[in-house]
């Protein structure tokens, strides 16, 4: 397991990770409206 100033690393690269994969999720959300949407 990391040791001290590591597992501050650590956890600001899994709040970063989390971070990008909620917009990221939300942007194909979007995109995939728009696309049934011309499709429609």
């Amino acid at each position: 397991m990391a040791s001290g100033n590591h597992m501050k690393a650590a956890q600001e690269t899994y709040n970063g990770f989390i971070k990008a994969t909620t917009w990221g999720t939300a942007i194909c959300i979007v995109v995939v409206a728009v696309v049934v949407a011309l499709i429609a």
